[in-house]
């Protein structure tokens, strides 16, 4: 019993045919080619970003439009003048509103954290 050649001889393809062959293979090559390069710029990121991060990532928690470290309180002295009366306090993100009052008058104080003075003094007074 005679065994088929395993390799089987191809006809060769005509030149139409041909040219489109090695226009695909020229195109799986360019494919594969900015394949690898995108691969490699994702890793050389991703090993960059490894290197960069520090040893001893800082925590923080995040208030408004600052940041507390964890761990450490904030320490700040609203300096509100002599003789103002509290009499109710809000606080609204990093802003703190002291209401009260000073020689009779009505007032109100916002002491900001972040920039860590009185930001506004604005006295209230009702129409009679």
């Amino acid at each position: 019993m005679p065994q088929p050649d395993v390799e089987e001889q191809e006809e060769p393809l005509d030149p139409a045919m041909e040219r489109i062959r090695r226009k695909m293979v020229l195109l799986q090559l360019v494919s594969g080619g900015i394949l690898f390069v995108c691969f490699m710029a994702v890793l050389a990121a991703v090993v960059y970003k490894v290197s960069q991060r520090p040893d001893a990532p800082v925590q923080s928690a995040s208030t408004g439009s600052f940041s507390v470290p964890a761990g450490q309180p904030l320490a700040s002295t609203a300096e509100l003048p002599a003789g103002f009366s509290v009499q109710s306090v809000s606080l609204s993100g990093s802003q703190i509103l002291f209401y009260g009052l000073l020689d009779g008058d009505r007032k109100a104080f916002v002491f900001d954290l972040a920039a860590g003075r009185i930001v506004a003094d604005v006295t209230v007074a009702i129409p009679q």
